[in-house]
């Protein structure tokens, strides 16, 4: 049975966000490509596609706070889940599968006092309303970057656009330049607290003259701590970026 991709995939207050968007001649390429590379060979892309839209499904446009904006989907077997930088739990922090953004974005955390993640699976951050969200959101297995150009770019600007314009007070985390080039659609919104920094992977981690990590392990860019304390500031509740215990959770 081939995978079939219609707008019904996408939650119902997400395509009332995006208005007319769906009448567009871009849509209707991004769906007309997409659905032939899933009827070329739908095994070979990732997430699988009842995932593609999982950042939307999990951060209903009701709740998100923050959005931390990745590339695209990890292209290496078992690792995308449909989610911007996060893997699936069981993969172990020891293990060379495990992601170096990741990696770093741990280390962060611990610097700012936090302490590190237990694991790699961020569907609890998805829940608090941090929306983590890829600007393309398939790949094929084994290439980097394969699905950019199908036309996943005009869905995911609209989308941005939009929820800058209607949002108020919302925190955006853009790293590394292909983040950063959002950066025109995010200004449109009023009272937005945009965040900015290097890319949190591999040695691009210390470079630009905003660091997501400070060399030698002095400090990190002070991303997550910026960010509860805006939210606090607008009267909502902080992100718990790391839960250790489910007494934590509840407490």
């Amino acid at each position: 049975m081939k995978a079939l991709f219609t707008k019904d995939d996408i939650p119902s207050d997400w395509r009332e966000l995006l208005g007319d968007y769906f009448e567009s001649t871009d849509w209707q390429s991004l769906e007309q490509n997409l659905q032939t590379v899933l009827n070329l060979d739908s095994s070979v892309v990732r997430p699988e596609p009842q995932h593609f839209f999982k950042a939307l499904k999990l951060t209903p446009v009701n709740s998100v706070k923050v959005v931390i904006l990745g590339q695209d989907p990890y292209h290496s077997p078992g690792l995308a889940q449909g989610l911007a930088f996060s893997i699936p739990e069981d993969i172990a922090v020891i293990s060379r599968a495990f992601p170096s953004s990741l990696r770093n974005i741990s280390k962060a955390l611990a610097l700012e006092g936090f302490g590190q993640l237990p694991n790699g699976d961020l569907h609890g951050w998805a829940r608090q309303g941090v929306l983590l969200l890829n600007t393309a959101l398939s790949v094929k297995l084994g290439e980097a970057g394969s699905h950019t150009n199908l036309g996943w770019k005009s869905l995911i600007d609209h989308l941005i656009a939009a929820l800058s314009k209607s949002k108020p007070y919302l925190v955006w985390m853009l790293w590394g330049g292909h983040a950063q080039s959002k950066l025109p659609l995010i200004e449109i919104g009023k009272d937005q607290l945009v965040l900015q920094s290097s890319h949190p992977s591999g040695l691009g981690v210390y470079k630009t003259d905003k660091p997501f990590l400070k060399p030698g392990g002095k400090g990190s860019c002070g991303h997550f701590t910026k960010t509860n304390q805006w939210l606090i500031e607008h009267q909502d509740s902080p992100i718990r970026w790391v839960e250790t215990t489910q007494t934590d959770l509840f407490s």
